[in-house]
């Protein structure tokens, strides 16, 4: 009789948990339904609430089965710089290069702290990583530029995930794919499962175009799924996810992945596999 899946369990309390908030936010919205509703690309009303659903049933399925604080931290912490910006955010400067720009000029706006506390949870995040995998007593293991590379990624990857948030399941495919991928691995088990779980449990609604990750949501998935790279990954595992991620990030400055994934018949198929 074959063992069941490690994942198996943190995985469906995380679509199950994810699905009923959903329906329990849409029930009662904090604040009312009008603050978390917004016209998606076709022009229609979509509403944000998938991702606070999203966060609630990631976060609870990474406390399961020993996950650690790391996935936990990670979730929450992205889910609440991501809702600062869905709810309070300031379309003046859109992308990286836009946020940090007005902050050059000494313009504080919502994007740029989230930027810099997306950083800082990524520090965080890969040190409680690391410090669990040199033991209670210190010694042999993750360098200090081993963590801040760990931590790089983790923010790279939800600042990524937040770029693919643009048509109906995009963002939840790459999740759901990434995240099986993770959870193949011991050390990363929990956090991809986790990952992967919430993703098919409100996948349905996306692809209905009826709600969206918004910036809450993809930011959690996305630093979730850096968490599952830095636990599974050694250094030049980080090291390449960090090259990879800073390629794809420069590359969105200046090309539009919808256009990329809209010229690529595969990716094109993909992408509106489970629309209506």
């Amino acid at each position: 009789m074959r063992a069941p899946v490690p994942g198996l369990v943190p995985g469906l309390v995380a679509g199950v948990t994810g699905s009923l908030a959903l329906r329990a936010l849409r029930a009662a919205p904090p604040g009312g339904a009008a603050r978390w509703e917004r016209t998606n690309h076709a022009g229609r009303p979509v509403t944000l609430l998938e991702g606070p659903a999203y966060a609630v049933g990631a976060a609870t399925g990474a406390a399961l089965l020993g996950g650690g604080p790391a996935p936990v931290l990670a979730t929450t912490t992205a889910a609440a710089l991501g809702a600062l910006d869905d709810l309070a955010g300031d379309s003046s400067s859109k992308g990286l290069r836009g946020h940090l720009g007005a902050l050059a000029r000494g313009e504080v706006t919502t994007g740029a702290v989230k930027v810099l506390g997306l950083a800082l949870t990524g520090l965080a995040t890969a040190a409680l990583v690391d410090r669990g995998e040199r033991g209670p007593r210190g010694g042999d293991g993750p360098s200090a530029l081993d963590t801040l590379v760990g931590g790089a990624v983790v923010a790279g990857t939800a600042n990524l995930f937040n770029l693919l948030d643009l048509r109906p399941g995009r963002a939840l495919k790459a999740t759901l794919a990434l995240g099986a991928v993770a959870a193949t691995r011991p050390r990363s088990v929990v956090a991809g499962a986790s990952a992967a779980g919430a993703a098919v449990g409100l996948l349905r609604p996306d692809l209905a175009g009826e709600s969206m990750l918004g910036d809450t949501g993809a930011n959690a998935a996305g630093a979730l799924l850096g968490t599952a790279i830095v636990q599974g990954a050694g250094r030049r595992g980080r090291w390449t996810a960090l090259a990879v991620l800073v390629g794809l990030t420069l590359a969105s400055e200046k090309v539009s992945f919808t256009k990329v994934i809209e010229s690529t018949p595969v990716l094109r198929e993909l992408d509106a596999l489970g629309r209506p």
